[in-house]
């Protein structure tokens, strides 16, 4: 059966964990993996009416062709409310605060393409951190792992929007906690006599 389009564009978004340039994993055996997690503003309702329309159509696909013609009588999908707790039962931290969260990845052997507003390819690791506003390509799927069934969410191309003050104890910019040193002006030289060749 024919697979509906799950693609979207979240737009003006913030991301967190941000592991856009380098691959990632908790731990040594973990795989590793390009992902960030994505901060959708509940002020937009656009936009989650985006997400939600792709994680109907991913779903349709998974009774289609992932799970055998029926869905879970609750299909576990990657969203969740700023506002309130993580799977784990923790809070979430203060910036997710009215917002939807949730996390894309991709392999390790598929790089995301990561570009600035002019459409440059960015490959300076400080020009993209935790905190930074983007729009963000996503897919998302149905998947049937080990007998667990639900929606996952792919993670493809970012364009980085603007900077944004950085999140989780990120490492200062030299920028952020110096100033530029005034040099002290050079002295003067004397004047020259254009006669004798002596200053004067």
């Amino acid at each position: 059966m024919k697979m509906e389009n799950t693609s979207i564009v979240v737009e003006n978004v913030r991301l967190s964990y941000v592991h856009l340039l380098k691959p990632y994993g908790r731990d040594p055996m973990a795989e590793q993996k390009y992902s960030v997690t994505i901060m959708l503003p509940k002020s937009d309702v656009e936009g989650k009416q985006k997400v939600d329309a792709a994680i109907a159509a991913a779903t349709r696909n998974g009774i289609a062709n992932k799970w055998n013609g029926a869905a879970p009588a609750k299909v576990p999908t990657p969203v969740w409310d700023g506002d309130g707790l993580t799977q784990n039962g923790n809070k979430f931290g203060p910036e997710c605060a009215g917002h939807w969260v949730f996390a894309a990845s991709t392999p390790a052997d598929k790089p995301v393409d990561v570009v600035d507003g002019r459409m440059n390819r960015i490959i300076d690791a400080t020009q993209v951190y935790s905190g930074i506003y983007a729009n963000v390509c996503v897919n998302f799927f149905a998947y049937n792992h080990q007998g667990k069934k639900g929606i996952g969410c792919g993670l493809g191309p970012v364009q980085k929007v603007r900077d944004g003050e950085p999140l989780g104890g990120s490492a200062p910019t030299a920028k952020s906690v110096f100033h530029v040193i005034q040099e002290p002006a050079a002295p003067s030289a004397p004047a020259i006599n254009p006669l004798t060749g002596q200053p004067m």
